[in-house]
């Protein structure tokens, strides 16, 4: 909401967007959405398996959290924490969590002990049984069970 920092602290921030297990072409996308978009940046900071990024507007980053599954494929959480009170009114902060994939459409994987084919990644990833012929559909928490073969 805030993309005019005018009367605010430099280190304000509305929201967080955590980058896990990305690529560096998904990194430098990010980058650019930010700075075409004019959004503040109060912190940026190293985590184990990514990035995160502390911005200044909470609609911005959810809707780059979405583009960003939409385009890149992986896991998106929103989740919001009360942060203070003023005016009567409750104020959250966001954090935005994107985790990449590890696979791609095409590759071959690894699923529960069977060998699958990346047939489509949205929402859900969907597999087709190599050796047992078989479509399957993974849910994004089980996202992490799934080990790439190539």
């Amino acid at each position: 909401m805030v993309r005019s920092m005018e009367g605010k602290h430099p280190s304000y921030f509305e929201a967080t967007l955590q980058l896990r297990e990305i690529s560096p072409e998904l990194e430098e996308y990010v980058r650019q959405e930010i700075a075409t978009s004019h959004i503040h940046v109060a912190k940026e900071r190293e985590a184990k398996n990514g990035i995160d990024f502390e911005l200044a507007d909470s609609d911005f980053t959810k809707s780059l959290g979405k583009r960003l599954q939409q385009k890149f494929g992986g896991y998106y959480l929103v989740t919001a924490k009360l942060y203070s009170h003023k005016d009567g009114r409750n104020i959250y902060r966001l954090t935005v969590l994107f985790r990449g994939l590890v696979c791609k459409k095409g590759d071959t994987v690894l699923y529960k002990g069977e060998e699958y084919e990346v047939k489509g990644i949205g929402k859900e990833i969907t597999l087709f049984g190599i050796t047992n012929p078989k479509r399957i559909h993974i849910k994004q928490k089980d996202f992490s069970l799934i080990r790439l073969l190539n």
